[in-house]
């Protein structure tokens, strides 16, 4: 409270009203008593719009839900993908001091994202409404704790080294990707946790895609298709054409190896090492990354002796969009 006294009076407040230190104390004061009341409706927010003790214009309630469930950047960074468990809890007190960000609102954060998660994990329908629904988050916010809930579900793997050059904001991307074409609900809308979980008979599937990889006259064929597609539009077609089987191999055994947990687990590890790293090595314009991908994805359609091209479009749309964004030349 001190704290919050400090930064009124620094706001120049008491020489716009003409009040006094001692009514100033005191009013900010009331405001805590009257937030410690509120915040256990804040945990519901649906019970804040149908509470009849604080009159609070609509505009301001959505205000106040917004602000409480708002969250930090470099905080949700250092818990995506982390289990919403009493263990990285423990951790705060080390997220706190390398961030910078208050212990208490660490805590906030966390548990606001432990809350959604628990209410939101196996709802049947849309992912981003039921949190509208059961918060009333604004909806980008909705959008946002969907990717935290979809991470902290999955265990996706963001803390290592040679992914701290990515933003929440790249991951959000890649999240509402994988929710949109990768999850159950991409398939069946009447399922529980449909946008939570990933459609394990489309992991399984994947498998059959090592075919490209795997039959030499198709995979040089493949190669052919895209060399002569690209032959002239491309700054790095030579460095290209030497690595391409190396990336097409890169790209379809990630595919085939999400069935087990660990490799999905490592996906962003592995697009990372497999294609964004050396593509960069190799100084690719973002540009030629996108021309490569769009005619990699589209040759395969050409492809007479692939019968796969269903699988293959909802993987390869979904990674296209992910690779682009990870891609930072």
């Amino acid at each position: 409270m001190n704290d919050a006294v400090a930064l009124r009076v620094r706001s120049g407040i008491l020489e716009q009203t003409g009040a006094t230190a001692a009514v100033l104390q005191s009013d900010t004061m009331d405001h805590y008593r009257t937030f410690h009341m509120l915040e256990r409706l804040l945990h519901a927010p649906p019970k804040l719009l149908h509470q009849l003790i604080f009159q609070i214009p609509p505009s301001r309630q959505a205000l106040l839900i917004e602000r409480y469930y708002a969250f930090d950047e470099a905080f949700v960074r250092e818990v995506l993908g982390k289990k919403l468990s009493k263990g990285t809890k423990k951790d705060l007190d080390d997220i706190s001091t390398k961030t910078g960000i208050t212990l208490k609102s660490c805590r906030r954060q966390f548990d606001n994202f432990k809350r959604v998660f628990k209410v939101v994990e196996e709802m049947r329908g849309s992912l981003v409404d039921n949190i509208q629904q059961h918060f009333l988050l604004s909806d980008r916010l909705a959008r946002d704790y969907a990717a935290i809930v979809f991470f902290a579900n999955n265990r996706f793997e963001t803390g290592k080294k040679k992914l701290q050059y990515l933003s929440f904001g790249d991951f959000a991307f890649c999240a509402e990707l994988m929710i949109q074409n990768w999850t159950l609900g991409a398939v069946d809308s009447q399922v529980d946790d449909m946008d939570v979980d990933l459609d394990k008979e489309f992991l399984q599937d994947l498998k059959e895609l090592k075919v490209l990889v795997a039959d030499k006259d198709l995979l040089d064929l493949h190669k052919s298709l895209v060399c002569t597609a690209l032959r002239g539009k491309l700054g790095v077609f030579s460095e290209m054409e030497a690595n391409f089987k190396n990336l097409s191999r890169g790209l379809v055994n990630v595919a085939a190896k999400l069935t087990h947990n660990k490799d999905v687990r490592d996906l962003f590890v592995d697009l990372v090492e497999k294609f964004v790293e050396p593509c960069r090595s190799d100084h690719w314009p973002l540009n030629d990354v996108r021309l490569f991908l769009n005619q990699y994805s589209a040759s395969v359609h050409s492809l007479d002796g692939f019968r796969h091209q269903a699988l293959w479009d909802r993987y390869m749309g979904t990674l296209r969009g992910c690779l682009l964004r990870l891609y930072h030349d």
